[in-house]
């Protein structure tokens, strides 16, 4: 679907990665801004004059919440993440924010093992959509003196060689580093 993408977009794409929805929104004479929903992380692209353009791209394992005011005439994205991150939009129609919160909820329930979970409260001028990540990939940081929750039982009786194939799986799509796979596959073998 990299159909027409600005080639700032197309560098800085990773290898395997697959673009699955676009917005693009030009307002007035500015160049188009955009919002890229690929199956590893969500990007923002304000292109400028002169060849200049900004990105903020956010990876799904720091996605935290994303919230949607769908409102009379436009919409305003909020999207959250780990390590303070916020990415505010505000040019998109109603049509465009609702395929664009449903194309980074196929996203994320493509990768996680929980589904996501949706919450619209529906006034009389406006609805509010908020997308919120499962537990499993909010944070991989523990703050000292944080109490760490351990996996449930169901998971610990489960085949270490298919933890190995789901622990690939997730390297393979980007959303452990390689560190943590080596990490936990060695652990994973252990227990062989």
């Amino acid at each position: 679907m990299g159909n027409n993408l600005p080639k700032s977009v197309l560098r800085h794409l990773e290898p395997n990665e697959d673009v699955l929805f676009t917005v693009r929104k030009k307002i007035s004479v500015e160049k188009p801004k955009w919002l890229i929903v690929t199956n590893r992380r969500i990007i923002y692209l304000d292109e400028k004059i002169l060849g200049r353009y900004e990105i903020k791209a956010i990876p799904y394992q720091k996605l935290e919440e994303v919230t949607v005011e769908l409102g009379i005439i436009s919409s305003e994205f909020l999207i959250k993440g780990e390590e303070n991150i916020r990415l505010k939009l505000g040019w998109m129609n109603k049509e465009q924010a609702r395929k664009t919160i449903n194309a980074i909820k196929d996203a994320l329930n493509a990768i996680a093992v929980e589904p996501v979970t949706i919450e619209v409260k529906k006034g009389l001028t406006h609805e509010t959509w908020v997308l919120k990540k499962p537990k499993e990939f909010v944070s991989r940081v523990v703050s000292a003196g944080a109490t760490v929750q351990h996996q449930p039982a169901v998971e610990k009786k489960e085949d270490p060689l298919e933890k190995l194939k789901k622990l690939k799986e997730l390297y393979d799509m980007g959303v452990i580093s390689a560190e943590e796979y080596e990490e936990k596959r060695k652990k994973l073998l252990e227990q062989i």
